[in-house]
Parts: C-alpha cells; structure tokens; sequence
C-alpha cells in the first residue's frame, strides 16, 4: 500500500457505552485509490473503556503516528481539524417531568416579572396614555386600543425574533440564541482540547 492519503477529521463524535472506534468514524479519508481508502477506514483507533469518563480527546498527530507505523509507504496529509473530542453517552435516564415542569414554570414567571419591571422602570403606561392623548385629544388612564396590540407584538417579535415556533423555523437563518450556543459550544469544546489533551498513546485494539 503506497500512496497520497488526505485525512481530514471530523469535531466531534458521540458514541454509547464500551465501543470500538474504527478511523472512518472519526475522519474522511481520500486516495486516488479505493482500496487504500477501503482498508484504512477499517483500522481501530481507539477503544472506549470503563476508565474514561464523559470526553476523549483523539488528536491527529497520534492517529497519523499509529498510521505511519503500520503503513510506511503511504503519506498522510492532515486537512481540516487537528483533534476529535468524542462524547461517551452512558445510559441517559429520560428526563423527569415535573422537573422539566418546575424549570419551565421558573423561566416563565421570570421573563414575565423581567418584561414587567422593564415596563414599570422605563413608564411604559404612561408613556402609551400619552400617545393616546397626542393622537385623540383625549385622556384615558386604560388606551386598549394600543396596549393590546403592543402585547401581541410583543410576543410575536420575540417569536419572530428568535424564529422558532416550537420545533418549526420559519427560514434558514440562525436565531441569535443559536449563534450564542454555537459560540459557547465552541469555546467549550477548544477549553476542552487545550485541557484533556494528554499526549498518550491511544488504546489501539488487538
């Protein structure tokens, strides 16, 4: 076996449970030949014991190691990430109901009370009787007429904004809190790999 093999791996992986990872689960192979692709991807990189714990970190330098060990005629050209971090899923309990009921009941009277003292500090009330005298001459302590409206649009642009409707997107287009969790995430999984990544031989199968 001879030959250019471009390597590129993938950010992340989960597996569940005790597991064999095997090169193709973790990285896209390409050769001007498909039988050197073939037999790569089915060589064992790694085995999941009950030691680790939540993360792996698989780094490329010892994959390319273990591969030019075992195949000293073929050239390994790293494209693309330089580590894997592998998620061991063990077990999830479902999660529990009235849990899940407490937090959501807690984030809604939140919010409420949030929107409600941002009104109460910023005189939204007065603010909208004032709106109703500019545009009727008339004074009214309770102008209905605009604070229903506002309160639909309040919801709607929130809904709008952050363009989900339950599992339903309306476009393409990313919400703002998913570019924030994408950030986040990101950050964690490089603090991840600059902390977990220790230099040592990986566990390859016999």
């Amino acid at each position: 076996m001879e030959g250019i093999v471009y390597l590129r791996l993938k950010r992340k992986l989960e597996v569940k449970n005790l597991t064999e990872i095997k090169l193709k689960d973790i990285a896209f192979l390409s050769s001007h030949s498909k039988d050197v692709v073939a037999e790569l991807e089915k060589i064992k990189l790694y085995r999941i014991t009950e030691k680790d714990k939540e993360l792996v970190i698989l780094d490329s330098f010892l994959i390319i190691k273990h591969l030019t060990q075992n195949y000293p005629n073929i050239e390994i050209q790293l494209v693309g990430p330089e580590q894997t971090i592998v998620n061991i899923v063990k077990n999830k309990k479902p999660p529990n109901i009235l849990i899940i009921a407490f937090v959501w009941i807690l984030l809604f009277i939140g919010t409420a009370m949030t929107i409600v003292n941002f009104h109460y500090d910023v005189s939204m009330q007065e603010v909208q009787q004032k709106l109703h005298y500019l545009l009727t001459g008339e004074e009214n302590e309770y102008p209905l007429w605009i604070q229903i409206p506002y309160s639909f649009g309040l919801g709607i642009g929130m809904i709008l904004f952050f363009n989900h409707w339950f599992n339903k997107r309306f476009n393409e287009e990313p919400s703002p809190l998913e570019v924030e969790l994408y950030n986040y995430q990101k950050s964690l999984d490089d603090y991840v790999s600059y902390h977990e990544n220790k230099l040592n031989d990986p566990k390859y199968p016999h």
